[in-house]
């Protein structure tokens, strides 16, 4: 595994400061390589996609979000699941930085996806729709392992709120090796 730094541009599907799914963002920033450096993407102030703002240039938050796509070897994706399918602040994040379709930051941009859910479902179907969207970008993501976390307020310690499952700590660690090495499959390429 290569030691190299990689620049990892994480996104929260939830808006929700302590919402379960940045609990599992920051358990794998906990368990992310030493050589990772991981930067947020914000995407509370992006406006809803219009065509017509797009036409007088993006705004500064959606110039944001798509730098930090750009800049990074990878974007890790956590969501949760509103009403069986993907966040529609996520949706919209995602729609404007597919834009220009040609050019689009997205292209060609190793992606890994997480979920945590109270429910059983752990985010299935969020998941697949965050998938179909990359997919018709073109975005290169991660089939697996997946991220499922189902029932994951049963999960968290009950004192400090973070995520503290032993089996589920380790099947996060699993899936951060296998999306760098998913990562230096397309770095690799590119050379």
């Amino acid at each position: 595994m290569s030691e190299n730094k990689l620049t990892i541009t994480a996104i929260c599907g939830s808006l929700r400061e302590g919402s379960f799914n940045r609990r599992v963002l920051k358990a794998m920033e906990g368990l992310a390589p030493k050589h990772w450096e991981i930067h947020h993407a914000d995407i509370s102030a992006i406006p809803l996609y219009n065509a017509d703002i797009e036409s007088q240039g993006d705004p500064h938050s959606v110039a944001q979000f798509k730098e930090s796509i750009r800049r990074a070897d990878g974007v890790l994706i956590v969501t949760p699941e509103y009403n069986m399918g993907i966040p529609g602040v996520l949706k919209n994040a995602l729609d404007w930085a597919s834009r220009p379709v040609k050019s689009s930051v997205l292209i060609q941009k190793p992606f890994a996806i997480a979920g945590a859910t109270p429910g059983s479902g752990g985010t299935a179907q969020s998941q697949a729709q965050v998938r179909q969207t990359l997919l018709a970008m073109n975005a290169y993501t991660m089939p697996g392992p997946k991220v499922l976390i189902g029932s994951v307020h049963e999960k968290l310690n009950e004192t400090t709120g973070e995520l503290d499952d032993e089996a589920t700590l380790r099947h996060l660690e699993k899936f951060l090796i296998a999306f760098e090495q998913w990562i230096l499959i397309f770095k690799q390429s590119q050379k």
